[in-house]
């Protein structure tokens, strides 16, 4: 006779006795890859379970991926703490859970006073058999048009409000920081057209 499967109970929360963390629903973990020369992986519980007298203890996840396990792998704007949301779901042992962290949105990231170890971001879903991104545009900056990467320092011009690289503006990054004020090179020529014109208007007034 076959035996009927026992049957498995959704958990509110689970304490991870090992981590003394207590996890559930919602909640960003790290967990532990098979080849431990890799980094940690990072997933987002989807569901606990266990089984009826509340062992064998599964979390279901949804995995997040970096840019280098992406199809077009790391490219030059992706952050270092930077994580994509797949549609990679996936059945884990409690066991191999090994912290928690935070994915933070990206603007609540780039507003951090202080970016911790588990501290990481995400702005875009990805979609794991087409490569595909959502979002599959966002802003880009500076003239080199390409997206913000929280890592790398940016300029602000006061005139156009768009954000340079310094290297992109042949200026070094201890230059940039020094500086008070910056307009970007067409808005200093638009203010010199500006400042070029009235003085005419006004030696042109003053020879009435």
């Amino acid at each position: 006779m076959v035996k009927a499967k026992a049957p498995r109970r959704t958990l509110d929360s689970y304490a991870v006795k090992h981590i003394n963390k207590i996890i559930k629903a919602g909640d960003c973990v790290l967990m532990r890859p098979a080849d431990q020369s890799k980094p940690q992986y990072v997933s987002r519980i989807e569901r606990i379970e266990a089984d009826a007298r509340g062992g064998n203890v599964k979390v279901h996840v949804r995995w997040y991926y970096r840019p280098e396990e992406s199809i077009g792998g790391r490219r030059q704007f992706h952050g270092s703490k930077e994580l994509f949301l797949s549609d990679h779901y996936d059945v884990q042992s409690a066991d191999t859970i090994e912290g928690k962290c935070t994915v933070h949105s990206f603007k609540s990231y780039t507003k951090l006073d202080a970016v911790g170890n588990d501290d990481f971001f995400c702005r875009f879903e990805y979609n794991s058999s087409t490569g595909a991104f959502n979002p599959d545009r966002v802003a880009v900056y500076c003239k080199c048009e390409m997206p913000y990467n929280p890592d790398d320092l940016m300029v602000q011009c006061e005139g156009c409000s768009d954000w340079f690289h310094p290297a992109c503006i042949e200026m070094t990054a201890e230059e940039a920081k020094r500086l008070d004020h910056f307009f970007c090179e067409s808005c200093s020529s638009e203010g010199q057209k500006k400042l070029q014109n009235s003085q005419a208007a006004s030696r042109h007034s003053d020879t009435k």
